[in-house]
């Protein structure tokens, strides 16, 4: 009897040892080995990106069988290296992937990582820029994309104001507040989630023109993230798998965004802490904000955008938005 117990015991350890061999400890499904993927971000770690950062600490990726690099952009843009799938997947804007599909650049958003444009230009209050007009004689710092010109000469001439007076920098990744402070530049496109709330942060008042409360038609997607043509058509089960990790990435930032705060100082502590949890606190509201889920765009959004575009002869030429775009890996 005793013999026949220890056996038992024996074999009842035998079989959890093999069972838990299958499942590694962070839930990759019988050990396989993992797929690798690279995103790239549109530009240096924030609050825009806390939900990837989530999927990956929370093991969300690994969970669908995926090992995801999460990476800056390195020998081009995030919409170039998509493009050419150097990256499978980016975090783009409406405006690039809107730019770049008129250069056909096969690159297609899969979900908004905000409902609504939480951007626009920022200004020092003492530079006296409270309308598009005051940018008149003022110098605007940005990164050299040809919508930044393109959107200030349109929302100028509504103001009647003149674009070629504004001059225009490629401050890159300058910090905002530092060209601002020694006097490079007098305004900068911004996003409130958080320039804003780092002058909130340093007692700095801003003046601040956001673009979707200046018109409905720029009220678009910003940020997105973005994949290509090719691997939709021909690797939908990557698209499906990584979407389904950085939803409930996203979901698990809006409910929680102490700890997923927490999770992309993690994943980037050259950041400010205090910066990063309010910025947090206040984007988690906003990632889902009227939509019926995190993620979904609407047709609307992209046609409206891309006809002000054309009416005020920014493009010469209308893209297919049923193309830009897609939610079907939501």
């Amino acid at each position: 009897m005793r013999k026949s117990k220890i056996f038992f015991l024996l074999l009842m350890i035998s079989i959890l040892i093999i069972t838990g061999c299958s499942n590694d400890e962070k839930g990759n499904p019988q050990g396989e080995e993992l797929e690798k993927v690279t995103i790239t971000l549109d530009w240096t770690p924030n609050t825009n990106h806390t939900g990837l950062y989530v999927a990956k600490d929370k093991h969300f990726f690994k969970d669908v069988g995926l090992e995801v690099e999460i990476i800056q952009p390195q020998g081009g843009t995030a919409e170039q290296l998509v493009a050419s799938n150097k990256a499978a997947f980016g975090v783009s804007y409406q405006e690039q992937v809107t730019l770049a599909r008129l250069e056909d650049f096969p690159i297609v958003s899969l979900a908004a990582v905000l409902q609504h444009n939480s951007s626009g230009f920022a200004s020092f209050k003492d530079k006296g820029i409270v309308t598009p007009k005051d940018f008149e004689g003022k110098k605007y710092g940005g990164w050299g994309s040809p919508i930044e010109k393109a959107t200030l000469k349109a929302l100028m001439e509504k103001y009647g104001g003149d674009v070629e007076k504004v001059e225009i920098i490629t401050s890159g990744e300058t910090d905002f507040f530092i060209a601002s402070e020694k006097g490079d530049i007098d305004f900068g496109w911004q996003f409130e989630t958080w320039a804003g709330v780092e002058a909130e942060l340093r007692g700095i008042e801003l003046n601040y023109i956001a673009l979707g409360k200046e018109d409905k038609n720029l009220d678009y997607y910003t940020p997105v993230i973005i994949t290509n043509e090719n691997n939709i058509e021909n690797n939908p089960d990557l698209v499906k798998r990584f979407m389904e990790a950085v939803v409930k990435g996203y979901e698990f930032a809006i409910e929680n965004p102490q700890e997923a705060g927490e999770i992309l100082l993690e994943n980037a502590p050259e950041l400010d802490e205090e910066l990063v949890m309010a910025s947090q606190k206040l984007i988690s509201g906003r990632y889902q904000e009227d939509a019926e889920k995190w993620g979904v765009q609407k047709k609307e959004v992209w046609d409206n955008y891309t006809n002000w575009l054309f009416e005020n002869d920014l493009i010469e030429r209308k893209i297919d938005t049923s193309k830009a775009f897609t939610n079907e890996f939501l």
